[in-house]
């Protein structure tokens, strides 16, 4: 008895159920499979062994497997590792944060509040940067310890330089010096200047669309907003400072972390401090900015979150200034502080300032 062959009926009730379990991501089991195969070779209808029946099934299962293909990434993409991200101190997890949004994993070395000047590595930083694929630096002589951290560690990550392509401002002569920054070398506190930081942002999409390229459109995409944010944002500094007068724009800080700030935006800034923590000011030092606030009538001076507050809290008493504020110039705060990011941060201290010297 010559045997039937496959109607299409019946190859369209097999193609349903592939299609389904295909786009389930359901297995096929091994007994399924071969239940199924035996019941192909007991019906004698169900004759594959003709040359366009082979085709026309192989082609069916093609047709399922390139609709699987194309539902399936989405939620595979759910299930894929995370980009692996180590940044150096707050602000720069925050813009990584940013870029990458939920396709990364961030950490921080000195976390909230904490002073990039003067950390300490410990050995728990090694492992984490062991285990990382960038690691996001500030770089213009900020982390003097990190290059010894990377070596200790072994990490094979790769090293991003946050400030790439901007322009330092250089430490003049007349300046109060630090250790490690003497006249002529670059002032590490770039991000200061909100327009600076779209260029952090963009250095670090890169580096991220290099590391994964699977969510170049998202880290592209996620920069974009959040270049736009900082334009919006430089905006209000900018008019917030212009209804200060010209000659009340003077401001007396911890240390001397402000100086890409005050270029941007024309304010004057001085500070005891030179452009690290790890300087203590001399006497002199001390002596000649209590003769500048007196002489020149300056009426507030102010705090930062990573400095002790009793040399200037001297000062205000020797001069009578007040205490306008405090600044955060390093670090952001906690999530519960009042600069948890760079945004907020900057619209802090612009507030800070304006509400000061305003009037």
């Amino acid at each position: 008895m010559r045997k039937k062959p496959l109607s299409f009926r019946h190859f369209k009730q097999f193609g349903e159920v592939l299609l389904f379990q295909l786009c389930r991501g359901t297995p096929t089991h091994a007994d399924a499979r071969r239940r199924f195969h035996f019941d192909l070779a007991r019906d004698p209808r169900h004759d594959i062994s003709r040359p366009w029946t082979k085709a026309f099934f192989r082609l069916l299962i093609l047709v399922g497997v390139a609709t699987a293909s194309a539902i399936l990434p989405a939620s595979a993409q759910q299930e894929a590792p995370k980009l692996k991200v180590m940044a150096t101190f707050s602000i720069l997890g925050d813009f990584a944060r940013n870029v990458g949004g939920d396709r990364v994993d961030v950490m921080t070395l000195v976390g909230p509040n904490g002073d990039v000047h003067v950390y300490t590595p410990t050995a728990a930083d090694a492992e984490a940067i062991r285990n990382a694929r960038l690691v996001i630096v500030n770089g213009l002589g900020l982390e003097g310890w990190l290059p010894r951290l990377v070596e200790s560690s072994g990490s094979h990550a790769t090293t991003v330089v946050a400030t790439h392509g901007i322009a330092p401002r250089k430490i003049a002569a007349g300046e109060i010096l630090s250790r490690d920054h003497g006249a002529g070398s670059s002032d590490p506190h770039a991000w200061q200047s909100v327009a600076n930081s779209e260029i952090y942002v963009a250095n670090i999409r890169d580096a991220m669309v290099a590391a994964d390229p699977a969510n170049a459109a998202t880290y592209r995409a996620n920069a974009s907003a959040y270049q736009a944010k900082l334009q919006a944002l430089d905006r209000d500094v900018r008019e917030a400072v212009a209804r200060i007068p010209a000659e009340r724009r003077k401001v007396i800080s911890t240390h001397d972390a402000f100086g890409y700030f005050a270029a941007a935006y024309d304010i004057t800034f001085v500070a005891p401090q030179g452009v690290s923590t790890e300087t203590e000011p001399s006497a002199r030092d001390i002596a000649t900015i209590i003769a500048q606030i007196k002489n020149e009538k300056i009426p507030a001076v102010f705090l930062e979150n990573v400095s002790d507050p009793r040399l200037m809290r001297q000062i205000a008493s020797e001069t009578g200034a007040a205490i306008g504020g405090t600044l955060y110039s390093d670090s952001l705060t906690k999530e519960n502080g009042e600069a948890p990011s760079y945004i907020e941060m900057v619209r802090h201290n612009i507030r800070t300032i304006a509400s000061a010297l305003a009037n």
